[in-house]
Protein backbone atom coordinates (compact mmCIF):
# COMPACT_ATOMS: atom_id res chain seq x y z
CA UNK A 1 0.00 0.00 0.00
CA UNK A 2 2.91 2.34 0.78
CA UNK A 3 4.34 1.74 -2.69
CA UNK A 4 0.95 2.51 -4.22
CA UNK A 5 0.74 5.79 -2.32
CA UNK A 6 4.24 6.80 -3.46
CA UNK A 7 3.39 5.93 -7.06
CA UNK A 8 0.17 7.95 -6.85
CA UNK A 9 2.01 10.98 -5.47
CA UNK A 10 4.68 10.65 -8.16
CA UNK A 11 2.04 10.49 -10.90
CA UNK A 12 0.22 13.53 -9.52
CA UNK A 13 3.45 15.52 -9.39
CA UNK A 14 4.48 14.47 -12.91
CA UNK A 15 1.08 15.08 -14.54
CA UNK A 16 1.60 18.78 -15.38
CA UNK A 17 4.81 17.95 -17.26
CA UNK A 18 3.05 15.55 -19.61
CA UNK A 19 1.05 18.22 -21.39
CA UNK A 20 1.54 18.10 -25.14
CA UNK A 21 2.21 21.34 -26.96
CA UNK A 22 0.44 21.70 -30.29
CA UNK A 23 2.30 23.31 -33.12
CA UNK A 24 0.68 26.58 -34.09
CA UNK A 25 -0.23 26.92 -37.75
CA UNK A 26 0.32 30.15 -39.68
CA UNK A 27 -2.68 32.47 -39.50
CA UNK A 28 -3.16 32.71 -43.27
CA UNK A 29 -4.18 29.01 -43.28
CA UNK A 30 -6.87 29.60 -40.67
CA UNK A 31 -8.35 32.89 -41.88
CA UNK A 32 -12.06 32.77 -42.65
CA UNK A 33 -13.67 35.74 -44.38
CA UNK A 34 -16.50 37.29 -42.35
CA UNK A 35 -20.05 37.29 -43.67
CA UNK A 36 -21.26 40.49 -45.34
CA UNK A 37 -24.34 40.77 -43.11
CA UNK A 38 -23.34 41.79 -39.54
CA UNK A 39 -26.32 39.93 -38.05
CA UNK A 40 -25.31 36.68 -39.76
CA UNK A 41 -21.68 37.20 -38.72
CA UNK A 42 -22.82 37.66 -35.10
CA UNK A 43 -24.74 34.35 -35.33
CA UNK A 44 -21.67 32.63 -36.77
CA UNK A 45 -19.45 33.98 -33.95
CA UNK A 46 -21.97 32.84 -31.33
CA UNK A 47 -22.07 29.34 -32.83
CA UNK A 48 -18.27 29.21 -33.00
CA UNK A 49 -18.11 29.87 -29.26
CA UNK A 50 -20.53 27.00 -28.56
CA UNK A 51 -18.58 24.39 -30.52
CA UNK A 52 -15.37 22.73 -29.32
CA UNK A 53 -12.37 22.36 -31.59
CA UNK A 54 -11.97 18.61 -32.02
CA UNK A 55 -8.20 18.99 -32.47
CA UNK A 56 -7.41 21.31 -29.55
CA UNK A 57 -10.30 20.07 -27.35
CA UNK A 58 -9.74 22.77 -24.75
CA UNK A 59 -10.67 25.63 -27.04
CA UNK A 60 -13.77 26.67 -28.88
CA UNK A 61 -13.80 26.80 -32.67
CA UNK A 62 -13.72 30.59 -32.32
CA UNK A 63 -10.47 30.54 -30.30
CA UNK A 64 -8.58 27.81 -32.12
CA UNK A 65 -5.99 28.36 -34.86
CA UNK A 66 -6.09 24.73 -35.99
CA UNK A 67 -6.84 24.18 -39.70
CA UNK A 68 -9.77 21.90 -38.79
CA UNK A 69 -11.28 24.71 -36.68
CA UNK A 70 -10.98 27.02 -39.71
CA UNK A 71 -12.83 24.42 -41.76
CA UNK A 72 -15.52 24.24 -39.08
CA UNK A 73 -15.84 28.05 -39.15
CA UNK A 74 -16.28 27.92 -42.94
CA UNK A 75 -18.92 25.21 -42.59
CA UNK A 76 -20.79 27.28 -40.03
CA UNK A 77 -20.84 30.26 -42.40
CA UNK A 78 -21.89 28.13 -45.37
CA UNK A 79 -24.79 26.66 -43.44
CA UNK A 80 -25.91 30.04 -42.13
CA UNK A 81 -25.80 31.45 -45.68
CA UNK A 82 -27.88 28.52 -46.92
CA UNK A 83 -30.61 29.51 -44.45
CA UNK A 84 -30.19 26.90 -41.72
CA UNK A 85 -31.15 27.79 -38.14
CA UNK A 86 -28.70 27.73 -35.22
CA UNK A 87 -30.21 24.45 -33.99
CA UNK A 88 -29.80 22.85 -37.42
CA UNK A 89 -26.15 23.92 -37.57
CA UNK A 90 -25.53 22.51 -34.08
CA UNK A 91 -27.29 19.24 -35.02
CA UNK A 92 -25.06 18.97 -38.10
CA UNK A 93 -21.90 19.13 -36.00
CA UNK A 94 -23.27 16.79 -33.31
CA UNK A 95 -24.18 14.26 -36.02
CA UNK A 96 -20.67 14.54 -37.45
CA UNK A 97 -18.56 14.64 -34.23
CA UNK A 98 -20.88 13.54 -31.41
CA UNK A 99 -21.94 15.50 -28.32
CA UNK A 100 -18.26 16.03 -27.41
CA UNK A 101 -18.16 18.85 -29.98
CA UNK A 102 -20.45 20.93 -27.76
CA UNK A 103 -18.72 23.24 -25.27
CA UNK A 104 -21.58 22.52 -22.83
CA UNK A 105 -22.60 18.92 -23.55
CA UNK A 106 -25.89 17.61 -22.15
CA UNK A 107 -25.90 15.34 -19.11
CA UNK A 108 -26.67 11.87 -20.46
CA UNK A 109 -25.23 8.36 -20.32
CA UNK A 110 -22.47 9.22 -22.80
CA UNK A 111 -21.25 12.23 -20.81
CA UNK A 112 -21.56 11.05 -17.20
CA UNK A 113 -17.80 10.64 -16.86
CA UNK A 114 -17.25 14.11 -18.30
CA UNK A 115 -19.61 15.67 -15.78
CA UNK A 116 -19.00 13.53 -12.69
CA UNK A 117 -15.49 12.09 -13.30
CA UNK A 118 -13.62 14.94 -11.57
CA UNK A 119 -15.85 14.65 -8.49
CA UNK A 120 -15.32 10.88 -8.31
CA UNK A 121 -11.55 11.31 -8.62
CA UNK A 122 -11.58 13.95 -5.88
CA UNK A 123 -13.56 11.70 -3.51
CA UNK A 124 -11.32 8.68 -4.21
CA UNK A 125 -8.17 10.80 -3.74
CA UNK A 126 -9.53 12.19 -0.46
CA UNK A 127 -10.34 8.68 0.75
CA UNK A 128 -6.82 7.46 -0.06
CA UNK A 129 -5.26 10.42 1.75
CA UNK A 130 -7.61 9.95 4.72
CA UNK A 131 -6.79 6.26 5.02
CA UNK A 132 -3.06 7.00 4.81
CA UNK A 133 -3.28 9.61 7.56
CA UNK A 134 -5.36 7.32 9.80
CA UNK A 135 -2.89 4.45 9.39
CA UNK A 136 0.03 6.74 10.19
CA UNK A 137 -1.70 8.01 13.34
CA UNK A 138 -2.55 4.47 14.39
CA UNK A 139 1.05 3.35 13.84
CA UNK A 140 2.39 6.30 15.88
CA UNK A 141 -0.04 5.54 18.71
CA UNK A 142 1.01 1.86 18.96
CA UNK A 143 4.78 2.32 18.54
CA UNK A 144 6.80 3.28 21.61
CA UNK A 145 8.67 6.59 21.34
CA UNK A 146 12.25 6.21 20.19
CA UNK A 147 15.03 6.67 22.74
CA UNK A 148 17.47 8.77 20.71
CA UNK A 149 20.08 10.82 22.62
Amino acid sequence: MRMFARLLVLLLLAAPFGVAHAQQQPLQDTYVAPLADPALEARAKALQRELRCVVCQGQSVDESNAPLAADMRRLIREQIQSGKSDDQVMEFFVARYGTFVLMNPPVDADTYFLWFGPLVLLVVGGAVIGMTVMRARKRLATEPPSQEP
